[in-house]
């Protein structure tokens, strides 16, 4: 009797849990558009990702008026306020303050909005532990007033549900409710079972539901986060080699970025220079995007640049003349993405190193999209066929699978924002499995621990 109690409760908050979050992942995805439209006067979208019509001096006031705003309140809820614990603390059982969580939410979408170089995912997830925990005190509540009607939640439970409640998160932002499940399982609860797999599944596909139909309402029709032009839908014997040595490329490349992820969350993060650091990492990033307009935001732009490199042409301002000083339109997009790769990952660790809050998801995936693409540049010399957009989704899953120490979370991730074909999973999947091999191998110190963007 009490297992039945037990399950009924649980698929009760699967639902509860699961429409709520969706709720608050579809607002917040609405409100990074809003932001983008008051501060620079655009909505990204697959067509125009970037900021890239933008007057540059519009850019550069944006990125540093959201960047020094977001400082302040910062500065003042870290030092005057209840302290906001990551999600992986949550799990543990740390409480999250409801409006100190809120607004400090709230400000990740502000500077991802205004321009920071940063990931936005870490907001979502934060908001939906937050809401986990409110669920679950609301319940222990009504347990010593109505017992007959209510269950009482033990430690192993309310640690799943706030874990799975984070991943859904993750999946309402993104529509990726693989990726949800996964970052649970994989990465906060480290513990595979029936159960978690199954309420971690319902509720990330719940929220990723609810939160798609709110987007799909306000934006008329449902759109794909990254578009593939002329991906195979299948793979070759070309392509599986080209796995292997990018998969090996790109776990170099991501044991990097997460060491220099861990470096610029080893920053100050509590003292008053945090009130110029980020202004003058924001004032920085703005310079960069004068003529690398790619590197605002999450990762977005950048990424798509790289899974459509003729947008390049298009888009990134001064490519004409790029090209009639290097005589070759081809070697002036392999520049292009070789400065992608570098202008990315530097400005977003120095964003972190500032002191700002975020996530690094998106940004490796641009930075492993960029870096693929680049690859496949030079493969093409000696095996031509193969779509530049293979070539690009190849390495964003490889590289995010290294930098985060998390194969199948990278893997769905990145296929579900591209609605990837699954018979190309096979191939990406060979990637992440060298690219994990070799990142765990390059990683691996002793007493080493998570980064706060792992653990988040």
């Amino acid at each position: 009797m009490n297992d039945r109690r037990r399950m009924g409760h649980l698929a009760m908050a699967v639902i509860v849990l699961g429409l709520l979050i969706g709720i608050a992942a579809g607002g917040l995805s609405l409100l990074l558009l809003g932001i983008e439209r008051v501060a620079m006067g655009f909505i990204e979208n697959s067509s125009i990702p970037g900021p890239f019509h933008v007057s540059a001096s519009r850019r550069v006031i944006s990125v540093v008026v959201g960047a020094a705003i977001a400082a302040l309140i910062w500065w003042v809820l870290r030092t005057r306020t209840t302290r906001v614990p990551s999600v992986g603390r949550a799990v543990a059982g740390d409480e999250m303050p409801w409006w100190q969580t809120t607004v400090h939410v709230l400000l990740q979408i502000v500077i991802v909005g205004s321009g920071s170089s940063i990931g936005r995912e870490v907001a979502p997830r934060e908001f939906a532990a937050m809401l986990a925990q409110r669920y679950l005190r609301l319940a222990r509540w009504a347990s010593t007033r109505f017992e007959r009607w209510t269950y009482a939640w033990s430690d192993a439970d309310r640690r799943m549900l706030v874990a799975v409640s984070a991943g859904a998160g993750l999946a309402g932002v993104y529509d990726a409710p693989l990726a949800g499940a996964f970052f649970s399982v994989e990465i906060l609860l480290a513990e595979v079972t029936l159960e978690k797999v199954a309420v971690s599944l319902g509720m990330s596909a719940l929220a990723a539901a609810v939160a798609t139909a709110i987007k799909d309402a306000v934006e008329h029709g449902h759109h794909v986060f990254y578009v593939l032009p002329g991906l195979p839908s299948s793979g070759s014997l070309s392509l599986m080699v080209f796995a292997v040595l990018a998969g090996a490329i790109c776990g170099i490349g991501g044991a990097l970025f997460r060491a220099g992820s861990r470096w610029g969350e080893a920053g100050p993060r509590r003292d008053a220079g945090l009130l110029w650091r980020m202004p003058a990492a924001a004032a920085f990033t703005g310079l960069v995007a004068v003529v690398l307009p790619q590197v605002f935001g999450n990762g977005r732009a950048a990424a798509q640049l790289a899974f459509d490199p003729t947008m390049i042409g298009r888009l990134v301002p001064g490519f004409s003349n790029l090209v009639a000083v290097v005589g070759s339109r081809t070697v002036a997009v392999a520049l292009i993405l070789v400065v992608t790769v570098v202008a990315k990952a530097g400005v977003t660790i120095l964003t972190i190193r500032s002191g700002a809050s975020g996530g690094v998801l998106q940004p490796g995936i641009a930075v492993g999209a960029n870096l693929g693409a680049l690859l496949g540049m030079g493969w093409t010399l000696l095996v031509p066929g193969a779509s530049p957009a293979a070539y690009a989704l190849i390495g964003a899953c490889a590289l995010l699978a290294a930098s985060q120490h998390a194969p199948l979370m990278a893997l769905c991730l990145v296929m579900e924002l591209c609605a990837a074909p699954l018979a190309f999973m096979v191939l990406a999947g060979i990637a992440v499995a060298v690219s994990c091999l070799v990142s765990t191998q390059l990683s691996r110190r002793p007493g080493t621990s998570r980064s706060r963007s792992q653990r988040n």
